[in-house]
């Protein structure tokens, strides 16, 4: 292959835990075991409010979504995490690039717009919950999480076409330990300003839209939750919505600080830390956060791991 300023590789080399030496077993065991949990956690809820018959309900459709959209994000980079980490620097071709970039960032925008579907549930249900069984019908339901998914794939395409047009230099080494836009862009030849504005263009769609969405959606909710005259109503009320907002702080925080700032303030052993965050410790909070705060989901699991549930079926 002819060696010139635009050289366009075949393939790339993760170099993310390159440095640990000896750690690297260490920190195998450790994200092992928390990736088994992640798993096992939201196949859990997947399958638990598939057999209660009382978890059949908007609210907790859109939970068992967000568990699987989890499952498949975490599916799609910590198994080949997992495998560099006990093989040393591991390659990934051209296209395997572009194709778990495309996965990854599609499940990470349908993850945003799923938590906005769940912001307008708990809305509907505090606000005008006479009526929220006849407009959270199933059919609007469906309508909404396919909608999610769709726009995560468009923005996801969106994200790799803009990165993956581009020429690739002599480095075809990846300081990361899975194919993310950031350090995937640092190694593109020549002028990157415009992939970088397209970048943050789709990036603030999917967060601000979303974003914005869910404000709306708990602005009416606090203003709801305001009129009720009673202490204990209101905190019932709340209780129903903090579990949402819990896991809504902690994915726009790690997504906001990742994609929405300048290319100088990028920083290679920063960022591999906040990438760990939002791949491997969230996903793990969510089904944590919704286990621990939701009573229903405690009792459906409860029952599960009794076999009162399960032997039924």
């Amino acid at each position: 292959m002819e060696q010139t300023n635009a050289t366009f590789w075949r393939g790339f080399v993760f170099r993310a835990f390159s440095s640990f030496g000896e750690l690297q077993l260490l920190l195998f065991t450790l994200f092992l075991s928390l990736y088994l949990v992640t798993l096992t956690s939201n196949v859990f809820i997947i399958v638990v409010i598939r057999l209660d018959s009382h978890l059949h309900t908007p609210m907790y459709l859109f939970l068992s979504f967000l568990a699987f959209s989890e499952t498949c994000y975490t599916l799609g980079i910590i198994p080949r995490m997992l495998s560099g980490l006990v093989r040393g620097g591991q390659g990934i071709s051209f296209v395997g690039c572009a194709v778990q970039m495309f996965f990854s960032a599609s499940w990470a925008c349908a993850n945003c717009f799923l938590l906005a579907v769940m912001g307008f549930d708990r809305y509907v249900a505090i606000c005008t919950p006479l009526h929220y069984a006849s407009r959270m019908n199933l059919t609007l339901c469906a309508q909404l999480v396919g909608t999610s998914f769709l726009s995560g794939y468009l923005f996801g395409l969106g994200m790799t076409l803009v990165i993956f047009h581009l020429p690739f230099c002599s480095s075809h080494e990846i300081q990361h330990f899975f194919c993310d836009t950031p350090p995937v862009l640092s190694l593109a030849c020549g002028d990157t300003g415009l992939s970088e504005l397209g970048i943050l263009i789709l990036s603030l769609l999917v967060l601000l839209v979303s974003f914005s969405l869910i404000t709306v959606s708990y602005t009416c909710i606090l203003a709801a939750i305001l009129r009720i005259p009673s202490t204990k109503g209101q905190k019932k009320a709340f209780s129903t919505c903090a579990s949402h907002l819990t896991v809504v702080i902690v994915h726009y925080g790690c997504a906001s600080f990742m994609y929405l700032r300048p290319k100088a303030s990028y920083s290679l052993e920063r960022d591999q830390l906040i990438a760990v965050t939002y791949t491997v410790v969230t996903p793990l909070l969510n089904p944590i956060i919704y286990c621990l705060r939701n009573r229903a989901v405690q009792t459906a699991l409860r029952n599960a791991f009794q076999g009162g549930l399960l032997g039924k079926e």
